[in-house]
C-alpha cells in the first residue's frame, strides 16, 4: 500500500449519499481469535475445515517511499460465519516450540478446493501470499468483480454494505495505514481486519440469497429498524 501527497481541496466535500446511513455493526470482538500457539492453529484449523465458504484478506505494512517494496502480507485474516480468525505472519511462523504451525494452517484452508475463499480486491493479497509465504490460493471468488455485472467500477465493501445492507461501512484511513507488522495489534486493528474478512462472508451469504439479477441499484434512503445509539452486537448469521 502507498500514500501520495496530500494536496488541499479546492472546496468542502459534499456528503456522501452513505454518510447519512447508520454504522454498521461488525463482528464483536469476543468472537475474535488472535492465533498465536500450536493449540490456537489446531482449532482454527478444525473450524474452517467445516466450512463451505470462508471471508479472506490480508494487511501488510503500508510503504510510503518511492521505489519501496511492501514485505507482507503481515496479517492473514479468515472468517466463518460465527468466528474470524487472524495470523500474525511473524507470530504464528516463530511460535515457540511449534514452529510453521499457522502458516501450515493457511497454507491447508487456502490451498483447498473444497473451501470457497471470498473477499474484495484480492489481487495483491493472493500475490503477497504466494511471494512471501508460497501458498497458492485455490476457489478465490474476488466479490469487487463478481457483483460488477457490467457496472463501469468494480463493488468495494463499502459499496456492497450500502447496498445489501443500508449500512455505513467506517473505512478509515487512519487504521489502514498502520503498521501492520508491530508484534501485537491495537484493539482497533484487530476489529479493522476481522471485520474485513467477516463482511466479506456476510455479502456473499446475502448475494447468493438474492432472487438470479436482484442486484440492488442504489443504497436505501433508511435501513428498516435502523436506530441510532444501538450497542454493538454479533450479526446474524445469513442465510446459506
Amino acid at each position: 500500500m502507498s500514500a501520495g501527497a496530500r494536496q488541499a481541496p479546492a472546496q468542502a466535500r459534499a456528503p456522501a449519499p452513505d454518510d447519512a446511513l447508520p454504522p454498521y455493526e461488525g463482528i464483536d470482538l469476543a468472537d475474535v481469535r488472535l492465533v498465536r500457539s500450536g493449540d490456537d492453529a489446531a482449532a482454527a484449523l478444525a473450524a474452517l475445515l467445516e466450512a463451505d465458504a470462508i471471508g479472506f484478506d490480508t494487511e501488510s505494512k503500508p510503504t510510503f517511499r518511492k521505489g519501496e517494496v511492501s514485505t507482507g502480507p503481515h496479517l492473514v485474516q479468515l472468517a466463518t460465519d460465527r468466528h474470524a480468525y487472524l495470523f500474525q505472519i511473524a507470530n504464528v511462523a516463530l511460535a515457540a516450540g511449534e514452529p510453521a504451525a499457522g502458516i501450515a494452517v493457511l497454507r491447508a484452508v487456502l490451498e483447498s478446493p473444497a473451501i470457497l475463499k471470498v473477499g474484495f480486491g484480492l489481487g495483491d493479497d493472493l500475490r503477497r501470499l504466494r511471494a512471501k509465504l508460497g501458498i497458492d490460493a485455490r476457489n478465490v471468488l474476488d466479490l469487487a468483480n463478481a457483483l460488477r455485472r457490467g457496472e463501469r467500477n468494480a463493488w468495494g465493501a463499502k459499496t456492497a454494505v450500502a447496498r445489501f445492507f443500508g449500512r455505513r461501512l467506517q473505512k478509515s484511513r487512519k487504521i489502514t495505514t498502520t503498521n501492520w507488522s508491530l508484534p501485537r495489534l491495537s484493539d482497533k486493528q484487530i476489529q479493522y481486519a476481522a471485520d474485513d474478512a467477516h463482511v466479506a462472508l456476510r455479502v456473499y451469504r446475502h448475494w447468493r440469497a438474492l432472487p438470479p439479477d436482484a442486484l440492488p441499484a442504489t443504497a436505501p434512503d433508511k435501513a428498516p429498524g435502523a436506530g441510532a445509539g444501538r450497542a454493538r452486537r454479533k450479526p446474524d448469521p445469513l442465510p446459506d
